[in-house]
């Protein structure tokens, strides 16, 4: 089964692969891109794209950042109570074993 899901990824990541080879090579038209206080160099289109979906990408993953801290500080007190709960409960049930006998 782990060779299959090697496998399929293998495929997944050469078609990606293949995607991005033939996007590159289809979008060669150098383009200076002008950011209305810089005037950035001539470069494929392809280059800008890919640039731009970077930044994204990287924007995306700092946004989401600050929930991502706060979900794992909330599931570390969650484990932290689940774990004091787990011995109070083995207490009581020590308590009760010591009372039947």
């Amino acid at each position: 089964m782990r060779w299959i899901k090697g496998l399929i990824l293998a495929i997944i990541l050469l078609v990606v692969l293949l995607v991005g080879i033939l996007f590159a090579v289809n979008n060669q038209q150098a383009i200076a891109l002008n950011l209305i206080w810089l005037e950035l160099p001539a470069v494929s289109l392809s280059v800008w794209l890919l640039a731009t979906l970077t930044f994204g990408v990287l924007m995306g993953m700092l946004a989401m950042l600050g929930v991502y801290i706060r979900l794992k500080a909330r599931l570390a007190r969650s484990e932290r109570q689940n774990k004091q709960q787990g011995k109070e409960l083995d207490q009581l049930r020590t308590q009760e074993f010591k009372e039947l006998a």
